[in-house]
Order: C-alpha cells, then structure tokens, then sequence
C-alpha cells in the first residue's frame, strides 16, 4: 500500500444495501479503502461478496446507501467511474477465435491509440505470463491460461481501482502465487485493488486489509495479522469460523 502523510480515499462504501425482490443480499455495508491498498472481501459463497462488487463496478443498482471512488458516486458520475476501473468477474471469458495476443490488441484499442495500444498490450502479456502460448487461440487455453489472460487484459491500462472477483479462480499453485506477485507489485505502483474470494487463506496471503462477509453483513475487518491476534487464531479461516460460529 502506497505510504504518504496524508492518505487518499478511493473507495468510500456507506450503509450499503441490495434487495432483489424480497430478498436483501447485501446489507448496510460499509467500508473504506485507501489508495494503494489491496483490499479483500472475504466469506462463504452467498455472503454478497459478488454483489457488492458488481455495485462498484456500476453493473447493478443500489438499492441503498452509496459507493464513492475517487471521488465520483457510482449512480450520479457512471461514466467518469467507468473511465478508472476495471472489473473482472469470476466467470469471465474471452473470444476464443483470437489468439491471446490479438485479444489483448482488441480490448487496448478501446482505451489506447497509436503506439499506446502496443505498450500496453506488451503490459498485458507481461502480466499474464503466457510466453510463446499467446499467440495460440485462446480456444487453445486451459482455464486456467485464459485466467491469466484475462487478469494481463483487467490490469494492462493501470487502472486507479481493479475489481477482482476471485482473482486466482482455475489457477494452479504456480501460476496463482506469480499472479498475488504481480498484484502486490502493481499496487506498489499506485493501482488500488478490491479482490474477493471464498479462499480464505488465499486472501490472507495477500490483502493490507480483509472485511470479512456474511449473509450480507460485515461481520469483521481489519489487517490479516490484528485479526488473528485479536481471536487468538492461526489463520483467517479460523478467525471467521470464531466471528461467525
């Protein structure tokens, strides 16, 4: 996390709330997150954790309360939230008739031109670490390949915010500690991260801060290191097992 005398809000979450019909999946959330920060939502599947981060990448409505990035209201200021984030589902894809390559040139020509498009495909391919695998087809890939390229896709234009919905979903033990590795770097460089997943240990691995979710709540939060202190326990799986049981 980016150290300065006076830290940067880039996410502000209050009273944060998601009913569909009768049901509320997520309710009064609130968090913050600082610049820089790699910050881990964290619970079991159906907690709202996925919910909540579809909220912040503007793809559902609010049904209470308010997200704030940089700044910016995810409901008044849609489009300048969209200029500054990317988001990357658990379950995304990507056309599998180019090759990882040409993909990657595909999606930078909407944010880049000219010579700007290759720099930044050339961060993307760094990022994903495919070597001479990405100029195959991407219906080549195993899934875990197309996760990898998918996280070169998310990261290579610095966002200000990446959203990241079960980040190393697919991948091998490897390939998931090369891509926490590169995470960690980039945040150093600036880009602040909000990641989820129902892996706790993974998190633990690599998250500043962990709000921990459940049936919607937060129920927790705080660095991996005060939270095991705190309930005296050996990991954070074990700390959620205490919050909750």
């Amino acid at each position: 996390m980016i150290r300065r005398e006076e830290s940067v809000v880039a996410v502000e979450v209050k009273g944060l709330m998601k009913s569909f019909g009768d049901f509320q999946a997520v309710k009064d959330v609130n968090f913050t997150v600082e610049e820089g920060e790699i910050f881990g939502l964290i619970g079991p599947n159906g907690a709202g954790k996925t919910t909540t981060m579809r909220m912040m990448a503007t793809l559902l409505q609010i049904s209470g309360g308010s997200i704030n990035i940089f700044g910016n209201d995810v409901v008044n200021d849609v489009d300048a939230v969209r200029k500054i984030i990317s988001y990357l589902p658990e379950e995304a894809g990507a056309y599998k008739n180019l090759t990882g390559r040409q993909y990657l040139e595909f999606i930078g020509r909407f944010f880049a031109e000219g010579d700007d498009v290759q720099r930044m495909v050339d961060r993307g391919i760094e990022i994903s670490n495919l070597a001479e695998r990405i100029d195959d087809k991407v219906d080549s890939y195993s899934k875990g390949m197309t996760r990898r390229l998918l996280v070169g896709r998310a990261l290579m234009f610095k966002p200000r915010l990446a959203i990241l919905d079960e980040l190393t979903s697919g991948l091998d033990v490897i390939s998931a500690q090369q891509i926490r590795g590169m995470v960690r770097k980039i945040a150093r460089e600036g880009t602040t991260f909000i990641v989820s997943s129902h892996n706790m240990l993974e998190v633990e691995l690599i998250c500043d801060r962990l709000a921990l979710i459940n049936s919607g709540k937060v129920v927790e939060m705080g660095a991996p290191a005060d939270l095991k202190k705190k309930y005296d326990a050996a990991n954070i799986e074990d700390v959620f097992v205490k919050v909750v049981g």
